[in-house]
């Protein structure tokens, strides 16, 4: 979890301000069913993106920003490499959150 904490802690305070009602899971392995493509899965954004929330969006439980340990570590070839896969992986399901897909995504180069 420390390099979960040290991920969001790298996120610049514009963004990072904006983070609420998110709570950060690690579990060990996908179940499968989360990605109809069979793609591997390092971590998964789960709930309602901040440009799709209306007015009357309030009292929902918390969304869910999950990585999962076993392919993350697998990936990672030190613990410098893990560290930043770690990172990688929290920036890009924090950018879910903000609503940005994986095309941006793509085309900025994550």
């Amino acid at each position: 979890m420390r390099l979960v904490e040290e991920a969001v802690e790298s996120i610049p305070e514009q963004f990072r301000e904006r983070l609420a009602n998110v709570d950060f899971v690690i579990e060990e392995t996908p179940r499968g069913d989360e990605v109809e493509s069979g793609e591997l899965l390092l971590g998964l954004y789960q709930g309602v993106p901040l440009t799709e929330r209306g007015a009357g969006y309030f009292g929902v439980l918390p969304d869910r920003i999950v990585l999962f340990r076993r392919p993350i570590e697998a990936r990672a070839r030190s613990d410098a490499d893990l560290a930043e896969l770690v990172r990688e992986v929290v920036v890009h399901e924090v950018a879910h959150y903000f609503g940005i897909d994986d095309d941006r995504l793509d085309e900025l180069g994550w």
